[in-house]
């Protein structure tokens, strides 16, 4: 008997992993782990993000045992884990999926020296994204820095090859057939509590043969809207393939496309340059003066700054888990240049909100706010959030939406002039730059 390991690839279809796993011909019994280096770090135990894994996993494990076999549910460390199962049932082979992530190669690259100690192959596939590492690199063959170019190669490259569903179907007679593995893990067994959020279904999130991809280009960028697919928890979670979804935009919306390709760009910044989880992309930012007022942070963080559109933006995040990506930009914008705080204290105020939290979106499109990151002009670019309102949401139906005080007292004044703000950032930045020569 072999295994194949989920993680961020929660699908019985189109799973390359999976895929390869069953088409070999020996039963494959699948394995989840709620892996607690992982749930450990979490503040809330009440987290949606949880929340919905659980839930998928739970659906997972009953399509599972419709077929007269089970999705074997563990709740610990990877390798700790590992260590028993192997010892347990002792397979041949281990299947998953790879993950681009620092902490996820680390944790990879513990189990397979585990597996080959015990004389088990260890096999990952591609399987999140359409081109991953050095598949898409410049002609001296070192990776893109720049998006424009990243772009151009990786949609001359693509094809119907690369776009190509993965047959699983043909081949789910190769699960293993057996009892019942035992029931689900409750929540309360792995640390949390349900709440009765109700996540968007993917039928729900898709849009893809409704008016919204193809208007997609048109109205994405009013959050009055419902113009977008909110298929980030779906794509981060991988409840849907990539290939699905880039097959459609590649019909339908050629902007929409183009998202895809900068999740996968910021997804090869994060494993060509790891060390952006953390610090500057471009580190001579690290010397500019940021401030650490906590105050400034916490009216940020509250949607009390007194630029609507910036708070109706974290209102919404802080009560949905979602946040439009426009306003996202505008609210990054605003923490990093009006301020002048290090983007890195907002990633994480994002990471622990977000429902469709992915660490190499997320950390790109901060330090592209924040003009630390790959960017040809970078700390030039001040969003003015008036100006912002005025061209979005000229008709206040967002903002009135999530901040029912707006015109009264209890409204606050703007914690700072935009003029002064902006001249601010653009001196601490010119300071930061002259300090590196």
């Amino acid at each position: 008997m072999n295994f194949f390991w989920f993680r961020r690839d929660l699908r019985l279809e189109d799973n390359a992993g999976l895929y390869h796993a069953l088409r070999e011909g020996k039963p494959v019994l699948p394995v989840f782990i709620f892996d607690t280096e992982i749930l450990e770090k979490l503040d809330d135990k009440d987290d949606r993000r949880v929340q919905f894994i659980y839930e998928t996993v739970s659906d997972l494990k009953e399509q599972l045992q419709k077929k007269g076999s089970d999705l074997l549910v563990c709740h610990g460390r990877p390798l700790e884990v590992w260590t028993e199962l192997l010892k347990k049932y002792k397979p041949e082979h281990l299947y998953t999926n790879h993950d681009y992530e620092p902490a996820a190669r680390k944790r990879d690259a513990q189990i397979k020296k585990l597996c080959d100690s015990q004389a088990v192959v260890f096999s990952s596939f591609k399987d999140q994204v359409i081109f991953e590492k050095d598949e898409i690199v410049t002609e001296a063959r070192k990776p893109y820095t720049v998006y424009t170019p990243y772009k151009k190669k990786w949609l001359a490259g693509l094809s119907d090859f690369y776009l190509k569903s993965y047959p699983n179907k043909l081949y789910q007679d190769h699960f293993a057939k057996i009892k019942k593995t035992g029931p689900m893990l409750s929540l309360s067994k792995i640390g949390f509590q349900r709440t009765d959020f109700k996540f968007r279904s993917l039928n729900q999130s898709l849009g893809l043969k409704s008016p919204i991809l193809k208007n997609y280009a048109r109205d994405r960028d009013f959050p009055a809207l419902d113009a977008t697919t909110h298929l980030g928890l779906h794509l981060r979670f991988g409840t849907v393939s990539v290939r699905e979804l880039s097959r459609e935009g590649r019909k339908l919306s050629p902007v929409w496309l183009s998202e895809l390709v900068w999740r996968e760009f910021f997804m090869q910044i994060l494993y060509h340059f790891p060390v952006v989880e953390k610090r500057s992309f471009r580190p001579e930012y690290e010397e500019v003066a940021w401030r650490k007022s906590k105050s400034d942070f916490e009216r940020w963080s509250e949607g009390m700054t007194g630029y609507p559109l910036v708070d109706a933006g974290m209102r919404e995040l802080n009560a949905t888990g979602y946040m439009h990506n426009r306003v996202r930009m505008l609210a990054a914008s605003f923490l990093t240049k009006h301020l002048l705080i290090h983007w890195y204290y907002g990633e994480r105020y994002f990471a622990r909100k977000l429902l469709d939290y992915d660490l190499a979106a997320n950390n790109g499109n901060w330090q592209w706010a924040a003009g630390t990151g790959c960017d040809a002009a970078p700390y030039f670019r001040i969003f003015n959030p008036q100006a912002q309102l005025e061209r979005f949401d000229k008709n206040e139906l967002y903002i009135r939406k999530w901040i029912p005080e707006l015109g009264t007292s209890r409204y606050p004044d703007p914690i700072v002039d935009h003029r002064f703000a902006r001249q601010r950032a653009l001196d601490a930045f010119k300071s930061a730059l002259k300090k590196n020569g």
